[in-house]
């Protein structure tokens, strides 16, 4: 694509919210590399009761530190649940805390988390939609903004524009929407015109997300669903540098991504961070998972995830991946 044909037009870039793998780690680390404007939260989980600061604190450990990574990007606090008193008032804990928004999720496809009446099942339910999100607005300070996340649907998409409505009407600040129903999962394609849809019925801000791979990926999407800004997930993770890359290609500048050592450093760097935090039986796995994820986009990973499929002795793996540099 020519230079002049590139929408230069500023669009933030938006760390999503990837349970059991964006955690406060991850965040960090990526937040640091660049190119990413905001980042949210791994959902956390409302029911019964409301939860004592030291819980938020493990999810996000950046609400104290003025709700920012050591990077200086802010994190949004992610709440998943179905009963809007008690999500209100787990909202406030949390703004209380620091966060510099609250997002509420409906879009996780989870059969566990749907099972118990959270994520994308309350999309066949627009009105508990609405009264979650009104719940919380009325008890977070106005100047914290309320946002949601979405797909286009449960089953189906026939009631993506009455759930986005519904979102307005209750007082969002803004709305992300996943291109894809729950049944649809994370199989290509998204479908972003259907974010262009919703963003045409709706008059708050619309972020798209979905299937962004790469700097083609993301001008496309922003065609598409006529968003500003996206929301990027499994591309992140695939290619930390990402949000850089797109940085520079709406410039009309080289877009190439890091060498396959810098990223060897930072698969070491995280190496160093889970080590620290989980005990030795589960940090092959972590590492093996970004490497993993990493494959689409990487034939170095490629190779180097079957190289350590089988390795479970942490000294061997970090070798291997020592010998990368």
């Amino acid at each position: 694509m020519n230079a002049t044909k590139v929408n230069t037009q500023t669009g933030k870039i938006i760390l999503a919210p990837m349970e059991g793998v964006v955690d406060a780690t991850m965040r960090h680390l990526i937040s640091r590399l660049g190119g990413v404007d905001l980042c949210v939260t791994e959902f956390i989980r409302i029911t019964g009761y409301v939860l004592p600061e030291k819980e938020f604190l493990k999810s996000a450990p950046e609400l104290a530190t003025q709700g920012r990574t050591a990077a200086g990007i802010p994190v949004v606090i992610q709440l998943l649940g179905s009963e809007p008193e008690l999500l209100a008032m787990n909202a406030e804990r949390a703004a209380q805390m620091g966060a510099p928004a609250i997002d509420l999720n409906f879009g996780c496809p989870s059969k566990t988390v749907n099972k118990h009446r959270g994520g994308a099942v309350l999309l066949d339910e627009p009105d508990i939609i609405h009264d979650i999100v009104r719940a919380v607005r009325q008890a977070v300070p106005a100047n914290i903004p309320v946002t949601a996340k979405m797909r286009l649907g449960n089953l189906d998409k026939s009631l993506a524009i009455d759930n986005a409505l519904a979102i307005q009407e209750a007082g969002a600040n803004s709305l992300a929407v996943h291109a894809r129903t729950k049944v649809e999962g994370y199989k290509p394609p998204a479908h972003w015109e259907w974010i262009g849809r919703i963003k045409e019925r709706v008059d708050l801000p619309v972020v798209a997300n979905g299937e962004v791979w790469n700097c083609e990926d993301y001008q496309r999407c922003r065609e598409l669903s006529g968003c500003d800004d996206v929301m990027i997930g499994r591309g992140l993770i695939a290619r930390p540098e990402l949000g850089l890359m797109i940085k520079s290609f709406q410039l009309g500048q080289s877009s190439e991504g890091e060498a396959w050592s810098k990223i060897i450093l930072l698969l070491l760097e995280y190496f160093d961070f889970v080590e620290q935090k989980l005990p030795p039986k589960y940090v092959h796995g972590r590492i093996k998972q970004w490497l993993h994820m990493m494959r689409p986009q990487r034939g170095e990973a490629e190779k180097l995830f079957f190289e350590v499929k089988t390795i479970n002795d942490l000294n061997d793996l970090r070798s291997i991946l020592e010998r990368e540099l």
